[in-house]
């Protein structure tokens, strides 16, 4: 049944991010893009306020249901930016800097020094992602750096910096308050907050964006339910698994968006990537096994 659980949260993930990036493509603004998504969530999660009864929710859980919903929804944010910019079967890779992202937040703030094998995998890593470019002709420009200037590869760390803080909040409600529950109100608190963000940073821009998105409403719609699922599938394998197991088992996601990548966005280089997120998925368990 775990496995179930995973691969389909892999699935509705990956089939997100298409989503948004087909969104994207249609010139729509990613802080439209994540508004409009976080409104179909609402829509989905308000009639479930009555599955659960507020009274057994305690303090501890809304300080981290909040914190949680402010960071996965700036981390969205990122996420969708990185996707209006860069390919999905670069975006999809890059998941694996999670792991490292998380080993420096767990070195500063509470001095776990990784082992050598742990600096093994990461090396791993960085040595896979050097091949997710192909090397330039007329420039003697280090893929790595063209990597790391590249903006859409720039959001993507800070999505997932955001997404990797915001994973302890999101566990601790979880444990505290159930699957359900967290899902829901991860959406629904996380909508105002969207809708904040919009007209704080786009100010008018909405004018620009409504009368386009009409034309996308079933791509919205299903946006909202994928994103629905995976986050509740999440919710049940955080209640189930540790938190570095299941970003292990995330990892295998990476496959999938090289693939869909490929397929629906016609991207180049298609062997050359599938190579390197396979090198970095070994870094990823190396570091995990750790």
């Amino acid at each position: 049944m775990e496995i179930l659980i995973v691969f389909g949260r892999l699935l509705f993930s990956s089939f997100a991010n298409v989503f948004q990036k087909k969104l994207a493509h249609q010139g729509l603004h990613p802080f439209f893009i994540v508004m409009a998504s976080y409104l179909v969530l609402s829509i989905i999660c308000f009639p479930l306020l009555w599955a659960f009864d507020f009274s057994s929710l305690s303090t501890t859980f809304w300080v981290n249901i909040f914190f949680a919903a402010l960071l996965d929804m700036a981390g969205t944010l990122f996420l969708v930016m990185s996707l209006s910019k860069t390919d999905l079967s670069i975006f999809g890779p890059l998941n694996a800097y999670k792991i490292v992202i998380s080993m420096l937040l767990a070195m500063i703030f509470i001095d776990e020094i990784p082992s050598l094998q742990g600096f093994m995998g990461i090396g791993i890593i960085v040595v896979g992602s050097y091949f997710l470019f192909p090397p330039a002709i007329h420039t003697n420009t280090n893929r790595l750096l063209q990597l790391f200037t590249d903006r859409g590869v720039q959001y993507r760390f800070l999505s997932i910096l955001l997404f990797s803080i915001g994973t302890l909040p999101l566990k601790n409600a979880v444990i505290s308050g159930g699957a359900l529950s967290t899902t829901v109100l991860w959406c629904l608190i996380g909508f105002p907050l969207a809708i904040l963000a919009h007209t704080i940073f786009l100010k008018d821009n909405f004018t620009k964006d409504y009368p386009q998105a009409k034309n996308h409403i079933y791509h919205f719609l299903y946006l909202g339910i994928l994103i629905f699922l995976m986050q509740y599938l999440t919710m049940i394998v955080f209640s189930k698994l540790l938190i570095a197991y299941s970003l292990a088992l995330f990892q295998l996601g990476m496959v999938l968006q090289v693939f869909l990548g490929y397929r629906i966005f016609n991207e180049k280089h298609f062997a050359r990537r599938l190579t390197a997120c396979l090198v970095m998925v070994a870094g990823s368990l190396l570091v995990l096994k750790a």
